[in-house]
């Protein structure tokens, strides 16, 4: 069982990883050259905390320092909760992933399907961004400042749905969506009766022990440990700046695919359930977990005469190979934020991290500096 773990401090009690001091190091060059303003990773291993790291401040204005209670947005990561979810349910026998999604979302016949019918999209297709629906929650988006940031109601999703279309055959491929998450959160809310928020809360959260995590808008109580978020930008004159776009923000109905909000604590939990040392079983058996990492699509073009099998999806688990180890796992950016998280399933062991900036100004360069913190720690992992 995972350790108990304050607001106040993560305690280390097995043995950190080899490696672990040149890994900092590097996460902290990788921050400090990106501007990132502030930072934090996580590696569990049986369990328990084995080592983690913060960098720089929650809030650069207030002198905040980044700590083991600082809150991070965590963005995509959300979807995984949804498809455990999703995967509960049809466990407990109140659905199949093989259900035609219009069994319990009928509006979605009004989008237009060229490819056949939208009664052939399935929940599994959903699970798996392979239903042939767009990217984009709102995608009229043209970088005015008096658009919304996000759709606040599932109205507003019903309404723009005779204007869009499914873009392949349903089944066929893999492409990223962010509506195909919210369609899940939506069959959730018409299975159970309960809004997604209070399902996952009750089945998910409180089961596991995640008592900081929360959805959307900042509760009172915890406002105080909720991290700013920052952007890196370059006007025209190639002046850079970092600028702050404030704690919060209202993910309006989009929270089901990247609305989890919480401290390192709470995703250290989570890791463990991931990686079957917590008393989890109550929530999502092994057996269904592992039928969630079995890749099912290809998630990047191969490459010719690599031997590393490509990046592939599963059941909205990314499934990854380095050096002959399979990790499953997640990332997630909105606004400022940045954040990964990754299991290995022979070992159980686990990282997380996260980062309060975004920076536009460099953009590939940033990307390629992600990508490589990302693979270090996953080599922590593999050891």
């Amino acid at each position: 069982m995972l350790q108990t773990l304050t607001c106040l401090a993560l305690a280390v009690s097995v043995q950190r990883p080899a490696g672990w001091p040149a890994f900092t190091r590097a996460f902290d060059a990788y921050a400090a050259g990106d501007s990132v303003v502030g930072a934090s990773v996580l590696v569990v291993t049986n369990g328990r905390v084995a080592a983690h790291h913060e960098y720089g401040a929650a809030d650069r204005a207030l002198g905040q320092r980044v700590d083991t209670a600082t809150i991070y947005h965590w963005a995509s990561i959300t979807k995984t909760l949804t498809a455990i979810a999703i995967l509960q349910l049809r466990d407990r026998g109140r659905l199949s992933l093989d259900d035609r999604v219009t069994k319990w979302i009928p509006e979605l016949r009004q989008v237009h399907d060229s490819f056949g019918s939208v009664d052939d999209i399935t929940i599994r297709m959903l699970l798996s961004h392979a239903a042939g629906f767009q990217g984009p929650t709102w995608p009229w988006t043209r970088g005015q400042p008096w658009e919304p940031f996000e759709p606040t109601r599932w109205e507003q999703l019903v309404a723009m749905m005779p204007y869009q279309e499914v873009l392949f055959a349903p089944g066929s491929r893999y492409s990223y969506s962010n509506p195909g998450f919210i369609y899940l959160a939506r069959i959730i809310e018409q299975i159970t009766g309960d809004p997604w928020e209070t399902y996952v809360q009750k089945n998910i959260l409180t089961p596991l022990g995640l008592t900081r995590s929360y959805f959307g808008v900042t509760p009172y109580h915890l406002a105080a440990a909720r991290s700013n978020n920052y952007t890196v930008t370059k006007d025209s004159a190639g002046r850079v700046s970092v600028v702050a776009n404030g704690r919060d923000f209202d993910p309006g109905v989009t929270i089901p695919n990247g609305g989890w909000n919480a401290p390192l604590g709470d995703l250290a939990r989570y890791l463990a359930f991931l990686g079957n040392a917590s008393p989890g079983y109550a929530v999502l058996g092994h057996g269904s977990l592992e039928e969630m990492w079995r890749a099912r699509y290809l998630a990047v073009e191969p490459v010719a005469g690599e031997l590393t099998p490509p990046d592939s999806m599963g059941l909205s688990f990314f499934i990854l190979w380095r050096g002959g180890t399979r990790f499953v796992g997640h990332t997630g950016h909105q606004a400022g934020f940045r954040s990964f998280f990754y299991i290995n399933p022979a070992t159980g062991s686990g990282v997380v991290a996260a980062f309060n900036t975004t920076n536009d100004a460099d953009n590939e360069r940033s990307e390629a500096g992600f990508r490589a913190v990302r693979d270090s720690a996953l080599a922590l992992l593999a050891r």
